[in-house]
């Protein structure tokens, strides 16, 4: 009967010499190898000098007790499971045993049977373990491979927008984020701010948009006392709490054609003037711009100034929509998953295909911010340990995606065209077989292995 499959070293500590040999010639038969100790302070002795998978420890013993020994064998670098034996056991004693950390209790006198359970078990919950810390390590490893700051993503277009946003980060020049609503501008300015020399600095975020038109300029510049009715005293503008740092400006596109020209001259001159100030401040501060709005449709309209908008693109960086790409969706349930266990004391381990399929074939207007929402109620109704579809409340038949023609009939190559509609075809097919690949391969008429080739050639995560 071996029970293991590869040998566990294990150290039994019992005052009987007799017990002690019969315990390892017992375990030895069954591949353990068996150090013995007389005593709990020999056993404490062997376990400095040696790594043992598990301990087999009597409760009486002269010198030093098996509780005694618990005790101190908490206080060793490297946890080892223990499992006590006693003649004179009772369930308080057993009780107290588990309250000092031993992991179970074996009465004597004891069949042969009774002791290998109790180390199958307790070779099954290490195993469980080591499984668990390396899930979560690997998780660790996929998250920091296709991480920035604090966005997640796989996708080759966010791995661009990472790229470039690296390269922004070691300089001082002015960038200007663009993408919908949810799709997490703010991050991708705080991870370049963060992930730069201004780092240790001010980092001030102002939604240009949730300021009145009135109280704008005072707030961006700041005022001197007696400036007008009811400035009693001196106070710092938004440009000024960010010396030395970065001043976000999100929702640039909201700022009046009034005060658009006085942060042209910020950029370019490189200083400020408080309102009822007669001199003007130098400052030293990084500005990062975002907006939801199309800016250069909005300079064709005259709601914002030509010469402000090329002053904030010179490092542009567009963030695409999540309907745009999907592959980085499983990514990000897995990390919303983790996140909301923690915030509401759950334990989801992961998320059903049917349910991810759904995920998958979303148009997801909100963006990240809507996953990240729809995931949050997911784990707060959920009872179970996986999220099925059930948990999710939306519309099982999307609206589906208009084909991109234009995208296909751009230009005149055949085999560009051919690419880009097979690429879609192939999403397509995946996303309504749950990411099946041999089902795919039968809705596209396709062999299974030439789909295989085709999904690595067009980068599809799916």
């Amino acid at each position: 009967m071996n029970i293991q499959s590869s040998p566990k070293r294990l150290l039994i500590i019992d005052d009987e010499e007799n017990m002690r040999h019969l315990l390892s010639v017992m375990l030895g038969k069954v591949g353990y190898v068996a150090d013995t100790a007389s005593d709990g302070n020999e056993g404490l002795r062997m376990l400095s000098e040696t790594r043992y998978d598990f301990i087999l420890c009597d409760l009486k013993m002269p010198g030093m007790g098996g509780m005694e020994f618990l005790k101190a064998a908490k206080e060793k670098p490297g946890a080892t499971t223990v499992i006590m034996m006693s003649a004179y056991g009772t369930i308080d004693t057993a009780v107290e045993a588990m309250k000092l950390g031993a992991y179970d209790y074996i009465s004597k006198p004891f069949k042969s049977d009774e002791v290998y359970l109790a180390l199958k078990k307790a070779e099954e919950r290490e195993n469980l373990k080591k499984e668990n810390r390396w899930l979560k390590e690997r998780i660790q490893k996929i998250e920091e491979k296709y991480q920035f700051g604090n966005m997640l993503a796989k996708s080759r277009a966010m791995r661009a927008v990472f790229n470039l946003a690296e390269k922004a980060a070691h300089y001082n020049t002015t960038v200007l984020i663009t993408g919908e609503s949810g799709t997490g501008k703010e991050l991708v300015a705080k991870a370049i701010h963060f992930s730069g020399e201004r780092a240790a600095m001010p980092l001030v975020p102002v939604n240009c948009g949730g300021i009145p038109e009135t109280l704008l300029e005072s707030e961006f510049f700041g005022y001197k006392k007696g400036a007008f009715t009811g400035a009693d005293k001196n106070k710092k503008g938004l440009f000024e709490e960010a010396e030395g740092g970065t001043l976000l400006l999100d929702e640039v596109g909201e700022l009046p054609l009034s005060l658009q020209i006085k942060f042209l001259r910020v950029l370019q001159e490189e200083e400020i003037r408080a309102i009822g100030d007669t001199k003007t401040t130098r400052i030293n501060v990084r500005v990062i711009a975002a907006t939801a709005k199309n800016l250069e449709e909005e300079v064709r309209k005259g709601q914002f100034r030509r010469d402000l908008f090329y002053r904030l693109n010179v490092l542009p960086i567009h963030i695409p929509p999540l309907r745009d790409r999907s592959e980085d969706i499983p990514l990000l349930c897995q990390h919303f998953i983790s996140k909301y266990n923690k915030v509401l004391n759950k334990d989801i381990k992961s998320i059903a295909p049917d349910a991810l399929s759904l995920l998958l074939k979303q148009r997801w207007p909100g963006n990240v911010r809507e996953l990240e929402n729809a995931i949050e109620r997911a784990v707060l109704l959920a009872e179970e340990a996986i999220l099925s579809g059930e948990h999710f409340f939306m519309p099982r038949n999307p609206e589906p995606e208009t084909p991109p023609t234009e995208e296909i009939f751009e230009g005149y190559s055949l085999k560009a065209a051919q690419k880009i509609l097979e690429k879609k075809m192939i999403t397509k097919a995946l996303l309504a077989t749950g990411g099946n690949r041999t089902k795919a391969s039968q809705l596209l008429e396709i062999s299974h292995p030439s789909l295989l080739s085709k999904i690595k050639v067009y980068n599809i995560s799916l």
